[in-house]
């Protein structure tokens, strides 16, 4: 069910945040304006205005008038974001990668809301009590650089070698969603979480450093100043247009079957949303048939919707790539209960 899509890399650190942003205190004239503010994790705008959210956000516009405002970062520094303006609320819908949905709702930042065309998301892509719901899966992986490295590593060990020193990057734990999958696939992967520190340490050797962005580093990888970086298997498709280079894979432990899992983009309504009548509707419109199909076929992604099943060329082409590919499921509550632990145990372990 993948699909192509076109340079989807988000600029983290750009907070693209019109003016009129400041006066969307909360007031109860501020409900009348048509506008909605979404927070969300890099990896579904288009760096040339071609992305899965370029493309729905202008059609949602045209049908209700209501103009969407976007601020782009990491996962984990959305939900940061939007916990520092708690008293006073700016975003209006929430959108990052789990564990980070999942704190979003544990720390009261979410409102219950089923957009409509929930009921045919899958119960484990959607919140128990209603206040997120999945509306693009996607799965994780690494990237390397198809014409320095024609051939991608196959396990985690071989990361370990001389030719990968300053030329393999991962995006920073417990700040980027993607970063935060690296630790989550390790410890599955080596079995526990002191052995997934121990490797973990050891890779440093190697690592450039920490970044904010994941969607920063496959430009690196492309261009061939990086060997290898962690994404997902949307966001890097949607690259790939325009980076010829990259090549998506994804480790496995020793002689061991790669593997990964899910992680989709999940959206919820914020509490004390400032527009939330405007929210609750662009939240039906990413989750109406319409914009699902074009999920796959615009943005490289996959539907959340059970019911959507695209077969554009990009639908064909991303479902060959988790062929041979064991898909696990993460503990999420466990997860999202300890994330800070891990992220701690992470930090120890590397001297970041």
């Amino acid at each position: 069910m993948l699909t192509h899509i076109r340079p989807v890399a988000a600029l983290t650190g750009a907070l693209v945040l019109a003016a009129s942003l400041t006066a969307c205190g909360g007031s109860s004239a501020a409900s009348d304006e048509k506008v909605v503010t979404v927070y969300s994790a890099d990896g579904l705008k288009g760096e040339a205005g071609d992305g899965w959210y370029d493309k729905v956000f202008a059609d949602f516009e045209k049908q209700t008038g209501i103009k969407v405002e976007y601020v782009e970062g990491g996962s984990g520094e959305m939900v940061q974001r939007a916990l520092r303006e708690k008293s006073n609320t700016q975003a209006d819908v929430l959108v990052t990668l789990p564990p980070f949905i999942q704190q979003a709702g544990s720390k009261g930042l979410l409102q219950a809301y089923a957009p409509q065309g929930s009921d045919r998301v899958d119960g484990a892509d959607k919140a128990p009590d209603g206040t997120w719901t999945s509306i693009v899966n996607n799965y994780f992986g690494f990237i390397h650089n198809k014409k320095e490295l024609p051939t991608a590593p196959k396990s985690w060990e071989e990361l370990l070698d001389a030719r990968y020193k300053d030329r393999l990057q991962y995006s920073t734990p417990g700040v980027a969603g993607d970063g935060t999958a690296v630790l989550i696939k390790a410890v599955h992967d080596f079995g526990g979480r002191e052995p997934a520190m121990e490797y973990l340490k050891k890779l440093q050797a190697n690592n450039v450093g920490p970044s904010s962005s994941t969607s920063k580093l496959a430009p690196k990888v492309d261009k061939g100043e990086l060997l290898v970086a962690n994404g997902d298997v949307q966001m890097n498709f949607a690259q790939s247009k325009s980076m010829p280079n990259l090549g998506i894979w994804f480790p496995a432990k020793g002689g061991g079957k790669p593997t990964t899992f899910a992680l989709p983009y999940a959206a919820g309504l914020v509490n004390k949303a400032p527009h939330a009548e405007n929210g609750r509707k662009l939240l039906d419109f990413l989750l109406s048939e319409g914009a699902q199909r074009e999920v796959s076929a615009v943005g490289g992604g996959f539907p959340a919707r059970k019911d959507v099943k695209p077969t554009d060329a990009n639908a064909l082409v991303l479902g060959k790539l988790l062929e041979g590919v064991e898909v696990f499921e993460p503990d999420w509550a466990d997860i999202d209960e300890n994330l800070t632990a891990y992220v701690d145990a992470w930090k120890s372990a590397t001297g970041s």
